[in-house]
């Protein structure tokens, strides 16, 4: 099973479609909301240099944005 982690924001529509898309494939994930969660904003910030989410740590490999294609190779799928 894939250790998931994703930095979203309430407002973040690429979040909504990371996460559903996780839910499509029965992945379970842990969500991290940057915009009230400040140590994990800072987390994310230092793992990736990025202020946008958002970001998805897949077994210790970063993905910025939901980019389908990067998420399934990291998944195997």
């Amino acid at each position: 099973m894939a250790n998931i982690k994703i930095y979203t924001t309430p407002t973040c529509a690429f979040c909504k479609m990371a996460k559903e898309y996780f839910k499509s494939k029965s992945l379970e994930y842990i969500e991290y909301d940057v915009s009230k969660d400040i140590p994990r904003q800072k987390e994310m910030i230092d793992k990736t240099g990025q202020f946008g989410v958002p970001v998805i740590d897949i077994n210790g490999q970063i993905v910025i944005g939901f980019d389908k294609p990067k998420i399934d190779q990291l998944l195997g799928l």
